[in-house]
């Protein structure tokens, strides 16, 4: 994803594409997670990321006239869904400080190589680029990915992933609070058909099984 802002791509398209993710699980995770994605939680899929095209068409300039751009927005899209999935089919159970090290560890690797080949390596430490960096560690990498795993070895893939479609509602409320952005009006019903298309997928039919061991 940075790559891609890097090349060009402008933050609304690139939200436009990752949003995708949910859906491209639902068509994947019966092949390869075994599970069950019925017509009601299409339906909720859908509205999801209809709800969230609408939020992110309205708060920003959707531009994908950057080729590379483009290709990078794919490939983060693809990486987070293969991640995704191969998670709930090959996962297992793991003391959360275990997988982030490992996943961490393996990231730095690979990137590590990449940034002193294609950065300057200039670094300003100013408070703000402290205070990103420490949101970015904590909140982004060690709390949000550590709740991801867990969610997954908890639920559906294709579940967990619809979540993903508060992130443009989210972004634009909090833009409203810290940055006293204004919420454009169009991106009210997307709020709207997000939160709907979550609730659908989230609270999709049980089977009688399911319902039995409730009861």
């Amino acid at each position: 994803t940075y790559l891609s802002l890097k090349q060009g791509m402008s933050a609304g398209g690139l939200a436009l594409i990752t949003s995708l993710q949910p859906i491209l699980i639902g068509l994947l995770a019966p092949v390869i997670a075994h599970e069950r994605v019925d017509a009601r939680r299409w339906a909720g899929l859908g509205l999801g990321v209809s709800g969230a095209a609408l939020v992110i068409v309205a708060k920003a300039s959707v531009d994908l006239a950057s080729t590379l751009g483009l290709v990078f927005a794919v490939a983060a899209l693809l990486c987070i869904t293969s991640g995704t999935l191969y998670e709930k089919r090959f996962g297992v159970q793991t003391h959360p400080v275990t997988s982030n090290t490992v996943q961490y560890a393996v990231g730095l690797a690979v990137t590590a190589p990449l940034a002193f080949w294609l950065e300057p390596m200039h670094i300003d430490w100013t408070p703000p680029l402290l205070g990103s960096l420490a949101y970015l560690v904590v909140g982004n990498s060690l709390v949000a990915i550590s709740l991801l795993l867990a969610m997954l070895r908890h639920g559906e893939a294709s579940r967990v992933s619809a979540l993903f479609f508060l992130v443009p509602p989210s972004t634009a409320v909090i833009a409203l609070l810290v940055l006293d952005e204004p919420i454009p009006p169009l991106a009210w019903p997307g709020m709207v058909l997000a939160a709907l298309g979550i609730l659908l997928v989230t609270r999709s039919a049980r089977t009688p099984t399911a319902a039995r061991q409730v009861e």
